[in-house]
């Protein structure tokens, strides 16, 4: 088998200026992509942009919208050519659970976990088929599987339908060359550990978790290298668990 590699594939990442979505880029970056960072918030990706250079541009996009992910798509067509890899990584939390769930904060939290990422893949699929390869992963979260330990009801929800979605562009693009994957952390060192849970809930949770820390977010980023390489071609339907053994099936 002739080893593949991924210098100069064009990649998206949404979601961009976080924690996550910088990890992502930096990886990306480092394996020979170029790559999109997709995000409303510029001053976020400035780093990134500074580190990087002209292996990496900036797309201001609202995720929410499906004119806005156009938009952005057709800006990253215009300026890298078609997109290859898709990431979505943008997501939005809340610990309501449903009696506290208002509707506003459930459309909220299911335009940019679920809406999003149907958005954005039916952008990119068309170029994908053509080429006859192209590299989908989504991210979800254990959430979807345990109905949510912190989390509340419409994060947990969105994320189901991120197995879903997968599952079904998985079954779908095979015969095209396309996989799609997706990961599933579980508390990975963001803001939304650091910052979105009390101390309590944090040491609750590290006597959960039988690595005895939480995930850093080069560990994710790893990952989700090894799912977008050329030589993981025959791996696609899968979600991937990452969450230090907290939950094992």
């Amino acid at each position: 088998m002739k080893i593949e590699t991924l210098q100069d594939k064009v990649a998206v990442v949404t979601g961009a200026g976080g924690t996550m979505g910088c990890a992502l880029t930096d990886t990306l970056v480092g394996l020979g992509c170029r790559v999109a960072m997709v995000d409303l918030r510029q001053d976020a990706m400035r780093q990134a942009l500074e580190r990087h250079g002209d292996r990496v541009i900036a797309v201001p996009c609202d995720v929410r919208t499906a004119s806005s992910v156009e938009a952005a798509h057709a800006s990253v067509v215009a300026a890298c050519g078609p997109v290859d890899i898709l990431i979505n990584n943008a997501g939005v939390l809340t610990n309501q659970k449903i009696e506290g769930t208002t509707p506003e904060d459930w459309r909220q939290v299911m335009a940019v976990n679920a809406d999003a990422p149907m958005f954005w893949s039916r952008c990119v699929v068309p170029a994908m088929k053509r080429a006859r390869w192209g590299r989908i992963v989504n991210v979800g979260s254990l959430a979807a599987k345990t109905g949510g330990l912190t989390a509340g009801t419409a994060y947990a929800v969105s994320k189901g339908a991120i197995a879903a979605l997968t599952l079904s562009l998985a079954r779908e693009l095979a015969p095209h060359g396309v996989t799609a994957n997706a990961v599933a952390p579980a508390y990975v060192r963001t803001p939304m550990v650091t910052e979105g849970l009390t101390e309590a809930q944090r040491q609750a949770l590290l006597q959960q978790i039988p690595v005895g820390r939480f995930c850093e977010p080069e560990e994710f980023a790893h990952v989700v290298a090894f799912l977008v390489s050329p030589l993981s071609g025959f791996i696609t339907g899968e979600i991937i668990d990452l969450n230090g053994g907290l939950h094992m099936d």
